[in-house]
């Protein structure tokens, strides 16, 4: 526990034992910059949380405990805790991110040095557009496709100045001041969502530095050790969804408080 220690952020933060059909990854939670996401993923962990299970009913019990790495892509992350197997499942509700974008330094980074920003901006811009022009239904948009399609490099240029913090508090995210959030590099522990606002109980860890994710998806722990199962988990035989085409398992998750 002491070489453990020696690496950690904060001596004081909880760690957390994942043991798996492949190896076991030990990763210390960052109460101290996410504390209610890690919160969240203690208590379900430790069976204190009630959740829906797959089959619609409530349940209570250690919920991570027999799932599967249900995504897993190399030279990218694994990716768990669906309670389905297969990517769409949650424990039945939803939270908010803790991010601080300042602390990424997102409010100095410009949307057009982003390339891997060019997505959320046509989103934001679609939704421009579409309250402008009062586009509310699929015959709205084809009554004025080509006055939107005249709109559209003209709002998408309005962002190229912006900073990528504008840029996601426009997606919907609301960041949090203070939080010494970190980056989404390689060994990180971070939440899965399907967009702002949409935590539950899934996450994946980074097997190489995925910074182009900062602001959208939370931090809430990093690998102390074991992150070369992780990235043998990536390598084995996977299918068209990137799911592992024999289940890789996380057989027990262990929470131990300093």
């Amino acid at each position: 526990m002491k070489d453990v220690k020696e690496k950690m952020r904060n001596e004081k933060n909880p760690i957390a034992f994942i043991e798996t059909s492949l190896g076991d990854i030990t990763v210390e939670l960052y109460r101290h910059a996410a504390p209610k996401t890690v919160e969240n993923f203690i208590q379900l962990a430790r069976g204190e949380k009630e959740f829906t299970d797959a089959d619609g009913k409530s349940a209570k019990r250690p919920y991570y405990d027999g799932l599967i790495f249900h995504r897993v892509i190399p030279q990218f992350m694994i990716q768990g805790g669906d309670i389905k197997g297969n990517g769409t499942g949650g424990p039945g509700y939803q939270f908010a991110d803790e991010i601080n974008a300042k602390a990424l330094g997102l409010d100095k980074m410009k949307v057009s040095s982003s390339p891997m920003a060019q997505n959320e901006v046509m989103m934001v811009v679609r939704n421009e557009i579409f309250q402008k022009l009062g586009i509310k239904s699929q015959a709205d948009l084809n009554a004025k496709m080509k006055q939107a399609d005249g709109m559209l490099k003209s709002e998408q240029a309005k962002w190229a100045s912006k900073s990528l913090e504008e840029l996601y508090i426009a997606r919907g995210v609301k960041y949090i001041p203070d939080l010494p959030s970190e980056s989404n590099t390689k060994g990180s522990l971070s939440m899965a969502n399907a967009g702002p606002n949409t935590n539950g109980s899934q996450f994946f860890v980074s097997v190489t530095d995925n910074i182009y994710l900062d602001g959208k998806h939370t931090v809430f722990g990093r690998v102390l050790s074991g992150l070369d199962v992780a990235e043998k988990i990536t390598k084995v035989d996977r299918d068209q969804q990137d799911r592992p085409k024999t289940n890789v398992v996380m057989k027990r998750v262990t929470i131990i408080e300093n």
